[in-house]
């Protein structure tokens, strides 16, 4: 019997944390035993101590919020919990390698909890690379960046450690037993080396870290086994139905799916979408629809006006901590590969679909009335005027001001009006002809009330785009 989409999720999730514990011990021992070779009077029995601080830093980065962007009551909590990991993991590391460092160390593995956690360090997501090379080589190609960086650190550290324990009453017992000038100089030399391998070694797992959960081939099956035949999609469709909508997982199967959808690469996974039967596309392209829906209609409820009512936009950035706004904003990146993938598997229909299940599923009509609907509401959000006798005025009151809502509201306007173009684009001709023969608010326009606005409002939108007028 085939396991059930969560079991798959949950296997899928744990295997990729597994397999990150695993790897990360080879640069922590490797670093130890580098260390060991250079600073002789360091115990070799201090070794499992030192893995153990490198595992409870392991957990900690990968116990740390979501990639969708952290609520402000989150960070606080990050700060309250992973700062002490650091600092205790730090102070743990630093005692195997230079035998004592008491509160100064604490200070040092603090310090690199706040610099992480402040700068929202997790989010490296967003720096997934398009054009991906094999893991070790892109992990050999990161570890100069990671000494660079944490000789930055370490110099930073060290001496703001140095500083905060001589000025507290009771500073370390070390400092107040040096007498010699050599001894102490020799003592602060061994000091840096131990603070700088630490941080170099944390640098490492980080970007480990980072290369592991960041692998897109993970979602595909080998080419030639038996999921690769069946249903290589199979795994990926578990994770964008069943994985927790804001976790990394479910984040990284979003862009996978992106990648597949728009590129050549992976044309065997993409036919696989087009399977005879439909319903591989069908429940694909209602996965990436929903966190559009979702977001037209929040956007919708929560600023309780109609769309022929522009909200004004000078009045949201007098306000920018206006959590209930700014939240319906945060996923913008989800948003818009999910916009990219809908649109580019509507436009590679034209010539993919070989059964015609995007027209006769009623996908197409789907995609292209969530598209609009949900730019409509971007647009009433922003202060863009949406009635019928004025569609492409601002409304006087609204001043384009650079602050944080108004630049993402723009960014996924830009992405929505780009994907109804795509569609557009290559459709082109058939729409001027359903619209001649006035088809073509039933062949592309949801007959259903509009997630946004009306759905005469949606096919003078979509008159406008195929006019090549919209902007």
């Amino acid at each position: 019997m085939s396991p059930k989409p969560r079991e798959v999720v949950v296997r899928l999730r744990n295997k990729l944390f597994l397999t990150f514990l695993i790897w990360q011990l080879i640069p922590s021992t490797l670093i130890f035993l580098l260390y060991f070779s250079i600073i002789p009077n360091t115990s070799f029995s201090s070794f499992p101590l030192f893995l153990f601080s490198q595992f409870i830093f392991s957990v900690s980065i990968s116990l740390i919020p979501s990639p969708f962007g952290p609520r402000k009551i989150n960070l606080s909590l990050a700060f309250l919990l992973f700062v002490p990991i650091f600092a205790f993991s730090w102070s743990v590391a630093a005692l195997c390698l230079f035998g004592r460092v008491g509160f100064r160390g604490f200070l040092v593995g603090a310090y690199y909890g706040v610099i992480y956690v402040d700068n929202r360090r997790w989010l490296w997501v967003l720096e997934f690379p398009f054009i991906q090379h094999h893991p070790l080589l892109t992990f050999k190609r990161r570890i100069p960046f990671a000494a660079k960086y944490a000789y930055k650190l370490s110099i930073v550290g060290f001496f703001s450690s140095a500083i905060l324990s001589v000025m507290i009453p009771d500073p370390d017992p070390f400092i107040k037993c040096i007498t010699a000038t050599r001894e102490f100089v020799a003592e602060q030399i061994v000091l840096f080396v131990a603070t700088f391998a630490i941080f170099f070694c944390w640098e490492l797992t980080h970007t480990l870290h980072r290369v592991l959960h960041t692998k897109r081939f993970v979602f595909a099956p080998p080419k030639g086994s038996a999921a690769a035949e069946k249903n290589p999609s199979e795994l990926l469709l578990s994770v964008l139905q069943r994985s927790n909508p804001t976790s990394l997982l479910r984040y990284h199967a979003y862009l996978d799916l992106c990648m597949v959808s728009e590129n050549n690469v992976d044309a065997w996974r993409r036919a696989a979408i087009f399977e005879k039967t439909g319903q591989t596309y069908k429940l694909v392209i209602a996965v990436c629809l929903r966190p559009l829906e979702q977001l037209a209609s929040r956007l919708r409820k929560d600023l309780g006006n109609s769309a022929g009512k522009p909200t004004n936009l000078s009045n949201q950035l007098s306000s920018p901590t206006d959590v209930k706004h700014i939240e319906e904003l945060d996923n913008f990146q989800s948003y818009a590969w999910c916009s990219r993938i809908v649109a580019s598997l509507t436009a590679r229909s034209c010539k993919e679909d070989k059964f015609g299940f995007a027209r006769l599923s009623g996908s197409n009509t789907a995609v292209v009335s969530t598209l609009i609907s949900c730019l409509l509401a971007v647009e009433n959000f922003m202060g863009k005027k949406t009635n019928l006798q004025s569609p492409n005025q601002l409304g006087s009151a609204v001043k384009r001001e650079n602050g944080p809502v108004n630049s993402k509201a723009y960014a996924i306007a830009d992405v929505l009006k780009t994907s109804i173009y795509q569609i557009v684009s290559v459709f082109h001709d058939e729409m001027l002809s359903d619209f001649k023969s006035c088809f073509l608010e039933k062949d592309w326009i949801s007959s259903n009330i509009p997630l946004f606005g009306t759905r005469l409002m949606l096919i003078q939108k979509l008159h406008l785009f195929l006019a090549f007028q919209a902007t």
